[in-house]
């Protein structure tokens, strides 16, 4: 995996772990339990509930892993009551919550699937309710820890201690939300470990494999950035994106606009070359396809879609342009609603393709709703990315990006990112990064990383991640891209 991931893990990928430690170290399975326990223990004195502390303990690992917790707060004279589901009659559970100066779930680890069953669902509901703080034993009970993945009713946990690893469904939504706080707790797994994480979280690291500008550098060496769109009144994506694409470092830009838009462009933005694309009354249209062909030439890397309307014109445009750009290319927005339903035709480009979909614009890739999407994020992203033969940029504030095999998560929360224009300026961000060398995942996770940082920026300079504007993140790219600059 890349050095500037933090390692993610499956269940399946974890469970391989604990066997490795267990059977070929040396570790007894008990001492690894006796580890977790007083972690989780730690974690909840560290709370100081004012109240007796409950704990719902399932069966297997999870459930022991409770009993040892529980063990360790009696010892350090905390009021502590059990309750094993596979063993005791549950009763009243709101009656027995009530009260509670905090919670540990117990009840599933890492190996769960699917929707909890009776009587476990019914406990998740009650510690749902009861409205004191929960500690999550590894992973909140009914989140799929190999997807973020949730079925039916979850554990809403305000703090999880996870042990040895975070998992991804720590991360991806919407398991991400049923976390709360995720500490990472040692248990005395050794490293070295055969078992490859199944993705990772990406680490400032990324920054590094930026080339810096030198005394020979020229706009040429820096890699020329083409973006193909704009509409009448969505002329705003186009200019946007290609002014992050400059603040990201590529050494010039050119927006393909229509012919009858471009004095728009010429007049707001001098950093900006510009061509007009005939055929079109205020969008663009098939009659541009050679002059949209003619301004890739030279590009390396492009940008197709942003404010390009779907104007049927526009979509034909699109499906032949996108085919015949040699460039890798970003598509995005109206670029991707013009593969609708026919993804699969995206596999035809010979060069690197990154799609930058939000929920909404990946389900129509697929012909499936936004909530269809919503619920299975990473298995949605990824068979995306194995039909189209690209990489899959599927933003959220859990972005993920994916090859269909290769998986990285953003852990960097931006709040200041959910307005209009922001996905205008990660698709130029992602273009310069390949503009400047960087391979397409790399580039694409060094920009989604530099973004949700230049967003936290710009939060932090304004003072309210609520009036942050596109154009405010634009200004703080260069604070995002800063390897030396602290992530917080």
């Amino acid at each position: 995996m890349e050095s500037w991931l933090s390692p993610l893990f499956d269940a399946d990928g974890i469970r391989a772990v604990d066997r490795w430690a267990i059977e070929e170290q040396g570790i007894p399975g008990p001492e690894l339990m006796e580890a977790a326990g007083a972690a989780l223990a730690e974690a909840v004195a560290g709370l100081a509930p004012q109240g007796p502390v409950r704990i719902v303990c399932g069966k297997g690992n999870n459930g022991g892993d409770g009993l040892v917790a529980a063990r360790h707060l009696r010892g350090l004279g905390f009021e502590v009551g059990t309750l094993e589901l596979e063993r005791s009659e549950p009763g009243d559970l709101d009656a027995w919550l009530e009260g509670s100066g905090g919670i540990v779930d117990a009840i599933f680890g890492t190996g769960f699937k699917g929707a909890p069953r009776k009587p476990a669902a019914a406990a998740i509901e009650a510690i749902n309710r009861c409205g004191a703080p929960v500690v999550a034993c590894d992973i909140a009970s009914g989140v799929d820890a190999s997807s973020g993945e949730v079925e039916g009713v979850a554990v809403e946990a305000d703090l999880t201690i996870s042990f040895h690893a975070a998992k991804l469904g720590h991360r991806i939504a919407p398991g991400k939300w049923h976390t709360g706080e995720l500490r990472v707790e040692p248990i005395g797994i050794p490293n070295g470990a055969p078992s490859a994480p199944a993705g990772g979280t990406i680490g400032p690291g990324v920054l590094d494999l930026l080339p810096a500008r030198g005394s020979r550098s020229t706009k040429f060496s820096s890699g020329q950035v083409v973006i193909a769109g704009g509409s009448r009144g969505l002329t705003g994506a186009v200019r946007m994106s290609s002014l992050a694409a400059i603040r990201a470092g590529a050494g010039y830009a050119t927006v393909a606009v229509p012919a009858d838009l471009e004095a728009i462009f010429e007049s707001s933005q001098p950093e900006v070359m510009s061509v007009g694309c005939p055929g079109g009354d205020g969008c663009l249209a098939p009659a541009g396809l050679k002059t949209i062909r003619k301004a890739f030439e030279r590009a390396a890397a492009g940008v197709f879609g942003p404010g390009m309307g779907r104007d049927p014109g526009s979509v034909e445009l699109a499906r032949e342009a996108v085919a015949a750009i040699e460039a890798p290319l970003v598509i995005d927005a109206d670029g991707l609603n013009a593969f609708a339903s026919e993804v699969a035709l995206l596999a035809e480009r010979r060069a690197p393709t990154i799609l930058t979909p939000h929920a909404g614009e990946l389900g129509r890739l697929l012909d499936r709703s936004s909530e269809e999407i919503a619920a299975k994020r990473l298995s949605a992203a990824r068979e995306a990315a194995t039909v189209a033969g690209a990489i899959v940029v599927l933003k959220g504030d859990d972005t993920i990006i994916t090859d269909g095999e290769r998986v990285a998560v953003n852990a960097l929360a931006a709040p200041a990112l959910a307005t209009a224009g922001t996905g205008d300026v990660l698709s130029g961000v992602i273009a310069a990064m390949l503009a400047r060398g960087l391979e397409p995942f790399a580039a694409a996770c060094a920009a989604v990383f530099t973004h949700a940082r230049a967003g936290r920026d710009a939060a932090r300079r304004i003072g309210l991640a609520e009036s942050v504007i596109a154009t405010d993140v634009i200004d703080s790219i260069a604070a995002g891209m800063r390897a030396s600059a602290p992530v917080e």
